[in-house]
């Protein structure tokens, strides 16, 4: 197999760039392929709006605590290895997924699933940032961060067009294996160090990684954005359907236009930042009106354009946020060999987020209606306009 070394890119390896952006696609279809699922696993089940938001919420459970081992795994077994892994094990949980009649065993392979995601995304971040020169490193975290969005619209789309939750779950694991294969064959593997690090150079690196202003801020805005997105674009078919009276086809495919706008947002952040927009004033900014349209979206009781419009507004300028916070992650750290590890802290906030808000917001609807789903958006959205404040003299220190 091809090696590189950890050296500086001289020139960004576009094959290989191309590869892992259309791996964190994949790993993404595991999160849109459950939201077109929801009303079928409902019926299939027998779930209420908690449980199902469960589906959602529950692959995420393990990468919140797994995010730092899933780093320090990267740096001991290298990024190439990791990924094809974490692809892997996303297509034996839809698999497993799409084979059972039980709803815990469908859990379990949702954990599995996520766990793989957060393979993917570590070590896809890993193997980003050393092929990547540093000129075009922005703008390739910026497309980097466009996985999420592109995976959830693309498997809604999917999803509506093929027949049976079942079929487009197995699809997946055939697609995950595919990609497994391609990156294994075409992606240069990182040349190994002389000596892997220790446990306990792993540990302390871990204990560097927590006690560091950046990857820790960072984690905690990104779980704010987490809770965000996912508190709407969880539910926003149900929203659609339930509360406007949109069909259920209707409400997929607006659903996934208006998550495709948050890609406008993650390259145009890309460029602006390349363009020298401070880093820290664009999170606050996006934080805040993704803040205002978020409370808006839950709580006016307008048209369904006027409603939808700013669920397009709040992806569209939302999506600014992945992409600053992914292309600061592995470089807002004090020694190098900490990037992965750092990356690993971001994606637990994030899967904090992604965890949280579907089961807060479900559980509130059920009880109270879908006013009350304002209440963590707002809150949420506090907290990251706070900490967007906090991050410019790290992002200063960091030269970002």
């Amino acid at each position: 197999m091809t090696e590189i070394s950890s050296l500086p890119a001289l020139k960004t390896d576009r094959l290989s760039t191309i590869l892992v952006i259309a791996s964190g696609v994949v790993a993404a279809l595991q999160v849109g392929k459950a939201a077109i699922a929801i009303p079928a696993l409902r019926n299939d089940f027998h779930l209420n709006l908690g449980q199902a938001g469960w589906v959602m919420s529950i692959f995420a459970l393990l990468a919140v605590v797994g995010g730092i081992p899933a780093g320090a795994a990267t740096t001991r077994f290298g990024d190439r290895n990791l990924i094809v892994a974490g692809l892997l094990g996303i297509a034996l949980g839809s698999a497993i997924g799409a084979s059972t009649e039980t709803f815990n065993i469908l859990l379990a392979a949702r954990v599995l699933e996520g766990t793989g995601l957060l393979f993917v995304v570590i070590a896809g971040s890993a193997i980003l940032n050393r092929i990547a020169t540093a000129q075009d490193r922005d703008l390739v975290f910026a497309f980097w961060s466009c996985y999420m969005p592109a995976g959830i619209a693309l498997a809604i789309l999917l999803g509506l067009a093929i027949d049976g939750w079942r079929v487009f779950w197995f699809a997946n694991a055939i697609i995950a294996c595919l990609f497994a294969l391609l990156l294994q064959i075409l992606v240069p593997k990182e040349k190994s160090p002389q000596a892997k690090p220790s446990l306990n150079t792993i540990a302390k690196n871990a204990g560097k990684t927590v006690t560091s202003a950046g990857p820790l801020l960072l984690a905690m805005m990104f779980a704010m954005y987490g809770l965000q997105f996912f508190a709407l674009f969880s539910f926003l078919p149900v929203l659609l359907a339930e509360r406007m009276g949109v069909s259920s086809t209707a409400a997929g495919v607006m659903t996934a236009f208006a998550i495709v706008t948050n890609i406008v947002g993650n390259i145009g952040a890309g460029i602006a930042l390349r363009h020298g927009l401070p880093r820290w004033l664009l999170l606050a900014v996006a934080s805040a009106i993704m803040t205002m349209t978020g409370v808006a979206v839950f709580t006016l009781s307008g048209p369904t354009w006027l409603i939808f419009s700013l669920c397009v507004v709040f992806s569209g300028v939302g999506g600014c946020l992945p992409s600053a916070m992914m292309g600061a992650a592995p470089r807002a750290v004090p020694e190098a060999q900490l990037g992965a590890m750092s990356v690993g802290l971001v994606m637990q906030g994030s899967n904090l987020g992604q965890m949280i808000g579907p089961v807060v917001v479900g559980s509130l609807v059920d009880a109270v209606g879908w006013k009350a789903a304002a209440i963590p958006v707002a809150i949420a959205g506090v907290i990251a306009i706070g900490t967007a404040l906090t991050l410019k003299k790290v992002f200063r220190r960091f030269a970002l």
